[in-house]
């Protein structure tokens, strides 16, 4: 039983540079994501607040978190 061995980068690293680089933008994504999706709270506990249900917070702040995650996919998957 012979085992394929991945090929290993000069300095013994699997990742590269460019790899490294698209995992950070990736997580500035994903916290700018998160920071979006923050908020909405009501200053009285015993009131609803309509706040948590605007376009930032349900639509937007999603789409950020989900492409945040496709860029550290991408960043994972991407070949030399």
């Amino acid at each position: 039983m012979s085992q394929k061995n991945a090929p290993e980068s000069p300095d013994g690293f699997a990742f590269q540079r460019s790899n490294y680089q698209w995992l950070v933008i990736g997580l500035a994504i994903l916290i700018v994501g998160y920071i979006l999706m923050s908020g909405g709270k009501s200053e009285d506990p015993n009131v609803f607040s309509e706040a948590i249900f605007n376009f930032r917070r349900i639509t937007l702040a999603p789409i950020v978190v989900l492409t945040g995650y496709g860029a550290i996919f991408y960043a994972i998957l991407k070949g030399r």
